[in-house]
């Protein structure tokens, strides 16, 4: 909400909400999703595949909460 430059201009990452508010999920699951990709990006390359496994439960146990039509 804060980045002052174009969409047109690569400045980070840009997420769109229709896919999830679609499904139902609101403020509360999008900080959730937000907190797991910053989760990820802090660990960098040094994400191990145990690390990798629990993020990835983290994300189907959010999703089957909210499934697809």
């Amino acid at each position: 909400p804060y980045d002052t430059k174009s969409p047109f201009i690569t400045s980070g990452i840009r997420l769109g909400t229709p896919a999830v508010t679609t499904r139902g999920m609101k403020v509360p699951q999008i900080n959730k999703i937000a907190d797991i990709i910053d989760n990820v990006l802090q660990q960098g390359e040094e994400l191990s595949a145990a690390k990798t496994r629990k993020i990835k439960a983290e994300v189907k146990k959010l999703t089957q909460k909210f499934p697809l039509y």
